[in-house]
């Protein structure tokens, strides 16, 4: 006489993953992909790296995307945090301290992180082409327009100047922070941060 065997002789392995399957996979070898790149740098980042973090095959990875370019412009291009809204608290010092702030935790969350480390390594022009884009995007066109909401307040309020309203003065913080998190290795302090808004911006949008 045959006996069933009960449920359990089939289940899955005490302490083996579970499979994963469509947007749970996606999203676990995109994160992955953003881990790899923070630890390892754009350099040494591999398909079979990601795929190993990510605790798949590379042929599962290999399905969704043909390159580690591909791969980490949509980890980036889904990750990276929104800026919100321009802050507006009815001084401009105080809106260019809480904006920057913002920009610094973007930076510095992992997926900033991960951008950094193509930003610092990724030198070939085809690879940077790719990433130029997705940069002003994500990056520099929100910063600039949050810059511009709050400069424009400022000259409502009679805080700032109106011929501070220009694209250069609008370039002037990303462009700050983003070169001396580059060049210089600067972490953008607190102090840093006020040091930014009290002897350039300040200075500069004054009425």
């Amino acid at each position: 006489m045959l006996t069933s065997h009960p449920p359990e002789a089939t289940a899955r392995p005490q302490g083996a993953p579970a499979r994963r399957h469509g947007p749970v996979l996606e999203r676990a070898i995109l994160d992955a992909a953003l881990e790899q790149l923070g630890a390892v740098g754009w350099n040494a980042l591999t398909m079979e790296g990601i795929a190993a973090a990510a605790r798949t095959g590379k042929a599962a990875v290999y399905r969704r995307w043909s390159s580690k370019e591909d791969l980490v412009a949509e980890a980036l291009r889904t990750g990276l945090p929104a800026l919100g809204e321009a802050p507006d608290h009815g001084s401009v010092r105080e809106d260019l301290l809480r904006l920057c702030r913002r920009v610094r935790s973007a930076m510095y969350s992992k997926p900033g992180t991960a951008l950094r480390a193509v930003l610092h390594e990724c030198d070939s022009e085809a690879a940077a082409e790719r990433f130029h884009g997705l940069i002003v995007d994500r990056v520099v066109e929100p910063s600039q327009r949050l810059l511009r909401e709050v400069v424009e307040r400022g000259i409502a309020r009679g805080e700032v100047r109106a011929e501070a309203a220009d694209e250069m003065v609008y370039d002037v913080v990303p462009a700050m922070m983003m070169y001396r998190a580059k060049v210089c290795g600067s972490e953008w302090t607190e102090s840093e941060i006020t040091g930014l808004i009290d002897l350039v911006m300040v200075p500069l949008l004054r009425a």
